[in-house]
C-alpha cells in the first residue's frame, strides 16, 4: 500500500517530528510505503501552484501502486490540501484513491463559521486572525473561497470514501461537521471520528487520545486495502 501523506502547519509551517512519528507508524503497522512532500511553503507555494503539482504526484502514486492501495492522508491544512487534491483527481477524469484520510482539516481559510467563536477560547492552538492569515497568503490571487484554497466550498460528489477526524476543542470541529454532511449529502461515505475535548490534531500528538486515534487510523488504512 503507498499513502501520500501532506502534513499541516497552516500553510506556512514545516513538517514536525510528531508528523514523522505518525509516519513511522503508518510504515510499520499498516505496513505501507508514505511519501511526504515537502511542498513549497506560502507565500512562495500557493494553492494555484501546490494543488496540481500534489495532484499529479498522486496521480503517479495511484498508477503505480493501483487505486485500491493508495490512501491520501494529511492533518490540518495537509487535510485541506488533500480533499482539493481529490477534486482535481476528478475534474480530470483521473483515478481516486481508495480513501481520503483527514486530521482536523483546515478546509475553510474565510473563518466564517460563526460557531467557531465558541470554541476560541477551549482552543490553545489556533487564533481566527493568524489562520485568516495564513489562508490569504496560501490563497495568492485566488479567493479564499476558492476550493483550491477552502475546499469546503467544492463539490463533493463523485469522491472517494473518507475517514475524518476532530475534537469538540478544535476552532476547526464546525468545518468537519460540514464536510460530512455535504459529503454524505454528495453520496460519498464518511467516517466521522468527533471526540469529546480533544484539541486541534490530537492524531498528531503524543497523548493517548492521540494513540487511541492512530490505531483507528492505521485500521482505516487496513480496511481500504
Amino acid at each position: 500500500m503507498s499513502i501520500l501523506y501532506l502534513h499541516g502547519g497552516a500553510y506556512i509551517n514545516e513538517i514536525t517530528r510528531w508528523h514523522w512519528f505518525l509516519i513511522r507508524q503508518l510504515v510499520r503497522e499498516v505496513p505501507a510505503r508514505c511519501v511526504v512532500p515537502i511542498y513549497p511553503l506560502a507565500p512562495s507555494g500557493t494553492a494555484a501552484e501546490v494543488v496540481p503539482r500534489v495532484a499529479e504526484l498522486a496521480r503517479e502514486l495511484i498508477a503505480e501502486a493501483a487505486p485500491e492501495r493508495t490512501v491520501v492522508m494529511g492533518d490540518s491544512a495537509g487535510g485541506g490540501m488533500g480533499l482539493a487534491t481529490s477534486f482535481r483527481l476528478r475534474d480530470q477524469g483521473l483515478p481516486q484513491p481508495s480513501r481520503l484520510v483527514l486530521i482536523s482539516p483546515f478546509l475553510d481559510a474565510t473563518m466564517s463559521d460563526r460557531r467557531q467563536d465558541a470554541l476560541a477560547s477551549r482552543d490553545t492552538m489556533l487564533r481566527r486572525p493568524g489562520l485568516v492569515e495564513a489562508g490569504r497568503l496560501y490563497a495568492g490571487s485566488l479567493g479564499l473561497d476558492d476550493p483550491r484554497v477552502s475546499p469546503i466550498y467544492g463539490d463533493f460528489r463523485r469522491l472517494p470514501p473518507m475517514t475524518v477526524f476532530t475534537g469538540t476543542h478544535d476552532m476547526l470541529d464546525p468545518d468537519s461537521q460540514r464536510l460530512a454532511a455535504q459529503a454524505r449529502e454528495g453520496g460519498v461515505p464518511v467516517d466521522l471520528h468527533e471526540v469529546q475535548g480533544a484539541p486541534h490534531a490530537f492524531p498528531v500528538a503524543p497523548t493517548a487520545q492521540g494513540a487511541r486515534a492512530r490505531a483507528s487510523i492505521v485500521e482505516a488504512c487496513q480496511r481500504s486495502v
